[in-house]
């Protein structure tokens, strides 16, 4: 068996690895990428990148199918599935491709094509025939699909999971889609307002990674008006039947329900894809269901050599957490044995389905579970003057204050371009500010920030009537 020594290895070529290879470099040259599949991120190839183009096309198509309301006929309305996932494909390619320059820019020892494992503490197995002696280890292997036990024997190819979406030739008839997280919630409305007929499946009515039970509430009001969906079903079980896929489940009545799909959708989240790497054989701690422990603050797993960084280690699992994770997982492999604690950025999180939902800073669910004082100001999109505008005035947005202080503390948001929203709000909480510095900023009118203010002084209020309590 062949055998080479490194400073630092990275197991894994995503974002996080990316991110740690460039960060490593700058303490070292002699490091290696280990990458068992093929190059270009999980977000350029089969991730954030692909499904935005499919959502785009989903969005151009819903505002002709809205167009009426605004006085305005589009005639011919034709939707060509080949030619849409044709435009996906072919984007994805390219933002695919200016992944593949940064590692065809490596230098050729610095990549090693297959699986590896670990045979001992900073000692790594790939492919059977290398031995890798590394110093420093970082795994960043990413996370994998959930699929039910099962389900994978049953339906044959007929199973699918959100990465074989974007391989289509063509749009199909008709999709069954698993999970009411992000990737579910996403993909669903974007196929259903392509003209598939889509089922989206989920259990306990919970809906998208907002936690405050008004903000719920608003959004299972809105999926049960936006497409078929089935929101606590049970007993849910999926067989092969032809070309397809026979779905049957009791509903909310426990009344026994059966459709057929061409496809099922797996989208019931992701685990850390740790799994081949004989993690007990390297010489680190690991809580009782087998993941690493680490400190999210330098990456670093227990007292060992060993770092963690993006999906792997399922703790915000999104692509701007794993850049930044795989950048001080890597410098802290770089110098080590110094290793250096750093801030972490506020948490940021964003679901694309429109209207968008949002999550900036804490969410309801932590604050109320770390037992914080806080109050919270509340808006509605309803009748939010630019919403009406543009006929998209659906949604509710909540910002949370501190109630020593008034600071604010975090906010969940369900509108329209929220995104913009929860950046401003994740800018503003990362620097400190209070209800009344952020009041103090200039808001433009007609604009969808007027309701960000609208929330920002009930909150104020609601701050100001526990103060004279």
């Amino acid at each position: 068996m062949k055998c080479i020594e490194v400073d630092v290895a990275i197991v894994g070529a995503g974002s996080a690895g990316m991110s740690a290879y460039k960060a490593a470099r700058a303490h070292t040259d002699k490091v290696v990428v280990i990458e068992q599949g093929p190059y270009g991120t999980t977000c350029a190839r089969v991730g954030c990148m692909p499904s935005k183009l499919l959502i785009a096309a989903a969005g151009i198509a819903h505002a002709i199918d809205g167009s009426a309301g605004f006085g305005i006929t589009v005639a011919g309305r034709r939707i060509d599935g080949a030619a849409v996932m044709a435009r996906v494909r072919r984007e994805r390619d390219r933002f695919v491709g200016f992944v593949l320059e940064t590692v065809d820019g490596w230098p050729e020892a610095h990549r090693i094509q297959g699986q590896a494992r670990f045979l001992a503490p900073g000692v790594l197995c790939v492919n059977d025939d290398l031995r890798v002696n590394a110093a420093r280890i970082v795994i960043a292997t990413g996370a994998t699909p959930n699929i039910p036990a099962g389900w994978r024997e049953r339906l044959g190819d007929r199973l699918i999971v959100n990465d074989d979406v974007f391989n289509w030739a063509t749009l199909p008839d008709s999709v069954a889609v698993v999970g009411t997280g992000v990737v579910g919630l996403e993909l669903a409305q974007a196929l259903h307002r392509l003209g598939v007929r889509v089922r989206l499946f989920g259990r306990g009515g919970r809906a998208g990674p907002l936690t405050d039970p008004v903000m719920q509430s608003a959004v299972k009001g809105w999926l049960q008006t936006t497409l078929p969906y089935s929101g606590s079903a049970s007993n849910l079980d999926a067989r092969r039947e032809g070309e397809g896929v026979v779905v049957e489940w009791q509903d909310e009545r426990q009344a026994a329900q059966r459709e057929h799909f061409d496809y099922l959708l797996a989208a019931a989240g992701r685990r850390p894809a740790l799994s081949g790497l004989d993690l007990d054989k390297a010489g680190i701690p690991l809580d009782d269901k087998g993941l690493p422990r680490f400190d999210r603050n330098t990456c670093r797993i227990g007292d060992s050599p060993v770092f963690i960084a993006g999906d792997a280690d399922n703790d915000r699992p999104l692509l701007h957490e794993a850049a930044d994770e795989g950048r001080i997982a890597g410098h802290n492999a770089g110098r080590y044995p110094e290793v250096r604690s750093e801030a972490r950025r506020t948490p940021l999180n964003i679901v694309f389905t429109e209207p968008q939902m949002a999550m900036a800073g804490a969410s309801h669910a932590e604050l109320t579970s770390s037992g914080a004082a806080f109050a919270w100001g509340e808006a509605s999109f309803a009748d939010q003057g630019r919403a009406r505008v543009m006929g998209r005035n659906q949604g509710v947005i909540r910002v949370y204050g501190d109630r020593a202080d008034g600071r604010i503390r975090g906010a969940e948001l369900f509108g329209p371009d929220v995104e913009h929203l929860a950046h401003l709000l994740a800018w503003s909480i990362q620097r400190g500010d209070t209800v009344s510095d952020a009041l103090a900023c200039p808001f433009y009118h007609p604009v969808l920030e007027e309701g960000l203010r609208t929330a920002l002084q009930g909150l104020a209020r609601a701050l100001r009537d526990q103060a004279d309590a």
